[in-house]
């Protein structure tokens, strides 16, 4: 069984990662030192509830996605791609007036996740 400090700090640089962050932003973010940020990474440090409150905060993540295992990733991102590819569809028959709207409302849906 994988280390629990390792899988969370595997998850923590691949959020990261794919937020296009780099380890001194999220330090920053998070409001811990960048060096504190690659060892918790790396699996090296342990953590408090205080210090992945930050970092779930910085990410601006639910925390329940530093514990998603392989499987779980797998089937969203196949979620993911699904839902992409529908939007794309329904887009290639939209008109330029119709795209601009989509466009709109996807802003405003976007702003009531964050």
């Amino acid at each position: 069984m994988m280390d629990l400090r390792n899988s969370v700090g595997d998850r923590i640089r691949a959020i990261r990662k794919a937020k296009g962050l780099t380890q001194q932003q999220l330090a920053e973010l998070s409001n811990l030192d960048d060096a504190y940020v690659g060892s918790l990474e790396r699996g090296e440090r342990n953590f408090s509830i205080d210090t992945l409150q930050k970092i779930i905060t910085a990410l601006k993540i639910q925390p329940s996605e530093l514990f998603y295992n392989q499987n779980n990733l797998d089937e969203i991102e196949a979620a993911q791609r699904k839902a992409i590819d529908e939007y794309a569809a329904t887009i290639s028959e939209l008109t330029v007036e119709q795209i601009d709207s989509l466009k709109r409302i996807n802003k405003e849906v976007r702003r009531s996740f964050e």
